[in-house]
């Protein structure tokens, strides 16, 4: 069935709006589990209502725990009262992770906590994606694993209704969620967690920064004073009532659109001393040529007459907007540190260079990342392989190059299902009676 492509509106005029986005996916994924295990009913306030959340919870469900949508003063959808599962919790549930990375890791080391076995599948691309520490952690604990050998989705899980803990050894080098999937139940083993990592450098380390934060407020004795190895003590996770941040890396392709049209953004309740990737936003945008101001609580990007070439490693989940911006600057950039990408949605590297050089770009594919020269862009399709990042690049790239269809827009209820009517609203402040034309420089 060919996708539905959905006309990326396109701007003449600087954009000026404020915009606020719905909770970070990362953080309201990792508070579900803790809410699952912990020794009370807990809240979650404004959490994300999305794809990968609704997954989350649904695999939470068949585990045992339960969940009650109330009313909440969030934007975005209702309040979460979870109640933690249920210890004499029995039977072989069927878990679909869909795409959602945070439910085919995060989910394994949790059902290994009770008495059956539970089955794990998920869209087509999920059988691609990177599993295999995962499945050699939970044997290394103990627990049965059946993979028919393959190191990825579908497998199986069996619990007997604890885990021992202890010392393990794993390289986390392909995800850092392999890390977080541990530490997360870590205190509810017998006797903790010692988890060592050895092999290349694990990506994403801020997101391992924000497990450990998330499990101390809850609780959780956690010491990572030692590079590359962390200590679980086993006891109990504390109930919660938690308000969840807005996620930064979704408010990117919102800040981006600054520096397309040399307007202004302003996303408000920006958090101070986040430990999400998103703040990275803050240093990022900058070095593209943005003006970036931080003022009682509300973040504003105003863009200039051109978007600057720069040279960024590290940039993890948000390098598909970072390369959409690259791709209209005036001068050359090259992306690195990022060769973990490849494991992601899709492969996000040639995903990338593909769809950006199809609309006249000019993109090369390194070992750890991307090189980008200037180009001029026309319209076109920009396809998006399921990969919500994908969507909101090719809608970043329709802001500023007229006749841009994004395939299949829909992929970005992954993790903001509003995008679209955001975008929208977003691009209309954009029209000639919002202020002067486009420059050309640089677009």
């Amino acid at each position: 069935m060919e996708l539905s492509h959905w006309p990326a509106p396109f701007a003449t005029s600087p954009v000026n709006a404020t915009v606020q986005v719905p909770g970070s996916k990362s953080l309201t994924n990792r508070f579900l589990v803790l809410a699952a295990l912990a020794d009370g009913p807990s809240r979650l306030r404004a959490p994300l209502i999305s794809r990968d959340s609704a997954l989350m919870v649904k695999a939470l469900t068949a585990l045992g725990a339960g969940f009650t949508e109330v009313a909440g003063d969030g934007a975005f959808g209702p309040d979460l009262l979870v109640t933690p599962l249920d210890p004499a919790a029995t039977g072989d549930p069927a878990i679909d992770c869909g795409l959602a990375g945070t439910v085919m890791r995060f989910v394994p080391p949790l059902a290994a906590l009770r008495h059956g076995t539970a089955s794990f599948d998920g869209d087509p691309h999920a059988r691609q994606r990177p599993m295999g520490a995962v499945i050699q952690a939970l044997r290394g604990l103990g627990i049965t694993v059946d993979d028919d050998g393959d190191g990825q989705l579908p497998f199986t899980v069996t619990g007997t209704g604890s885990v021992p803990g202890g010392k393990l050894v794993v390289d986390a080098s392909a995800s850092s969620q392999f890390i977080s999937a541990l530490l997360l139940v870590g205190a509810r083993f017998t006797d903790g967690l010692h988890l060592e990592h050895v092999g290349p450098p694990v990506p994403s380390l801020d997101h391992i920064a924000m497990t450990v934060r998330v499990l101390r407020e809850v609780g959780v004795d956690v010491d990572d004073s030692l590079p590359n190895q962390w200590r679980v003590s086993p006891g109990t996770i504390r109930a919660f009532d938690v308000r969840i941040e807005q996620d930064l890396s979704n408010a990117g392709p919102f800040l981006a659109a600054a520096l397309v049209t040399a307007g202004t953004v302003r996303i408000p309740n920006w958090p101070l001393g986040t430990t999400q990737v998103g703040d990275q936003w803050r240093e990022i945008l900058v070095q593209l040529g943005a003006e970036v101001v931080l003022s009682d609580g509300t973040l504003s990007v105003t863009g200039g007459a051109r978007i600057r070439g720069a040279h960024l490693a590290d940039t993890s989940e948000l390098a598909p907007t970072v390369a959409a911006l690259c791709a209209l600057a005036d001068s050359p950039s090259t992306l690195s540190g990022i060769a973990h990408l490849r494991g992601h949605e899709t492969d996000r590297l040639k995903a990338l260079a593909t769809e950006i050089n199809r609309l006249g770009g000019e993109v090369t594919e390194t070992a750890d990342g991307l090189s980008i020269s200037p180009a001029p862009l026309h319209g076109g399709v920009f396809r998006t392989y399921e990969d919500h990042r994908m969507a909101t690049a090719g809608a970043i790239i329709g802001l500023a190059t007229e006749g841009v269809e994004v395939e299949n827009i829909g992929t970005t209820a992954k993790t903001m299902p509003q995008f679209p009517e955001l975008w929208a609203d977003l691009a209309a402040t954009g029209r000639p009676s919002a202020g002067e034309p486009l420059p050309t420089s640089g677009r």
